[in-house]
């Protein structure tokens, strides 16, 4: 009897076991808005209490971040700013530093085509504004600022003191901060353990683990439409960004202006309807995937390729303003059944 009784133990335990290796896992989405954007975290194989609780320290970094980096409301960028206009020096902290220093080395690699210290042109055009209206600077104030010629290697660094050799830098980050973002929720998560997750900012997109025995699915935008261009998998510490005309613009005398300007004329770029890249390995896919896709836009459908093989990125897709889409081979490789129109 003792025998028996020991089996039917054992056998309940097994049981138990065999179900709980086999209960299923959930994804957990939690959205908020952040750096002007639609912001959503998503995490595979943990607690729902977990789940909101990791979630909640990623978009408390998210909330950090967009104060300390914001263009135009008081925050230490904007501290950082003034000084220079005032020609003074500036007490930041090691992160803005490192920050500043890779963003100058993006800067220096694209030809300054990637250029975040025009900020003086981006508010000539009315891009530092949560309200974008139409606007049509005056050539003269957009060749002054131009001629000024401001760059990120205008910076002089004393530690974490910053002076600059140029007032006319003013520093926007705009097209960085969102893939600062990205890295640094990785590092939480990670941090935490979660071996799955899939974090969105405003669509740069980076990936961990994967949910389940298939890697993340994530759609590429069409930039004129409400659908998607084509689906691919994201893949751990894989980061997709895109830069498109399509959030940040206004129409003028039947031209799109969208947000991102040639430092080398300090207009807008209407050639191109978006770019989308994908970075992968390191600390920091999510920066790259953010700050690499600004040199293609501008170099626009005639010189992509080049900038492309220039900044060492191999997958790369571009849609420009009449809908063609061209993409590199790797990146076609990578589209789901090439579903690309």
């Amino acid at each position: 009897m003792a025998g028996w009784l020991a089996t039917l133990i054992a056998l309940a335990l097994l049981s138990g076991l065999l179900s709980g290796c086999a209960r299923e896992y959930h994804t957990y989405k939690t959205q908020g808005h952040v750096f002007g954007t639609v912001v959503e975290v998503s995490i595979y194989g943990e607690t729902p209490q977990r789940a909101d609780a990791l979630s909640a320290a990623v978009l408390k970094e998210f909330d950090r971040l967009h104060h300390k980096l914001h263009a135009w409301q008081p925050s230490m960028l904007t501290g950082l700013n003034d000084a220079i206009a005032a020609g003074q020096p500036f007490e930041a902290d090691a992160e803005l530093v490192g920050l500043l220093q890779s963003a100058a080395a993006l800067s220096a690699k694209s030809d300054y085509l990637f250029n975040p210290a025009i900020g003086h042109l981006i508010r000539l055009w009315g891009f530092q504004s949560s309200d974008i209206q139409d606007q049509g600077p005056a050539p003269e104030e957009i060749q002054r600022w131009v001629a000024a010629n401001p760059r990120l290697s205008d910076l002089r660094y004393q530690g974490n003191t910053i002076t600059s050799t140029n007032r006319a830098v003013m520093i926007d980050l705009g097209g960085y901060a969102k893939g600062y973002a990205l890295d640094r929720a990785a590092r939480i998560l990670r941090d935490a353990g979660v071996n799955a997750a899939l974090i969105n900012v405003g669509g740069n997109i980076l990936a961990i683990g994967q949910p389940g025995k298939r890697p993340w699915q994530v759609g590429i935008r069409d930039p004129r439409g409400d659908g998607t261009l084509a689906t691919l998998s994201l893949r751990d510490n894989e980061a997709i960004g895109t830069s498109g005309d399509y959030e940040r613009y206004f129409m003028k005398d039947g031209k799109r202006h969208p947000h991102i300007i040639d430092p080398r004329t300090g207009q807008t770029i209407d050639l191109v309807a978006s770019v989308t890249i994908i970075a992968s390995g390191g600390s920091d896919p999510g920066l790259r995937s953010d700050g690499n896709s600004k040199p293609l836009f501008i170099t626009g459908p005639a010189g992509w390729e080049a900038m492309a093989q220039r900044l060492g990125l191999k997958e790369v897709m571009l849609v420009d303003a009449q809908h063609n889409v061209v993409m590199t081979p790797a990146m076609r490789a990578r589209m789901d059944g090439g579903r690309a129109h």
